[in-house]
């Protein structure tokens, strides 16, 4: 009895591992495919015209605005903040069409009152924030473009800010 059993038993085959492999690789393929297709714009990407970049390579740079600037005197405002008192030096200059830096410069004084008393307002706590800075020429600009008028100022640039 034992000869018939171990003739009719057969050895186990291996599954095959190539459509494993084949359909790994075919999804390799075709990642790489698809990538590229979208990265280089075959796919969900606009058509380049011709005429764009002819254009950028005859025109290195675009001109510069015509701006000049106003710089403002130094302010050393002393801040408030329960009792203790902290010292703010702050200076900017004001980006200005060329074609109004002299109407900028009559109003200086009006301009230097409106931040003066703006920063006076300010505590330790407002300034000591990390986004402070943005938030506060933000609102420099704006007190500064009411005074001016919007047309007259393009920006603040902060030159010196320094809490102590």
């Amino acid at each position: 009895m034992t000869d018939t059993n171990v003739e009719t038993e057969k050895p186990m085959k291996k599954a095959s591992k190539l459509p494993l492999i084949l359909g790994l690789v075919l999804a390799l393929v075709g990642g790489g495919g698809g990538f590229f297709a979208v990265y280089t714009g075959m796919l969900f990407g606009n058509e380049p015209t011709d005429t764009a970049s002819t254009e950028s390579q005859d025109t290195p740079y675009d001109a510069l605005p015509d701006v000049g600037y106003v710089a403002l005197a130094p302010f050393i405002v002393s801040l408030t903040s329960d009792g203790t008192a902290s010292l703010l030096r702050f200076s900017t200059q004001l980006e200005v069409p060329s074609e109004h830096l002299e109407e900028v410069e009559r109003v200086k004084p009006r301009i230097v009152d409106v931040l003066n008393g703006y920063l006076r307002a300010l505590s330790a706590e407002d300034i000591e924030s990390p986004d402070a800075l943005v938030q506060l020429r933000a609102q420099m600009l704006r007190r500064v473009q009411i005074v001016t008028g919007a047309e007259r100022v393009r920006d603040l640039l902060v030159m010196e800010f320094v809490l102590s």
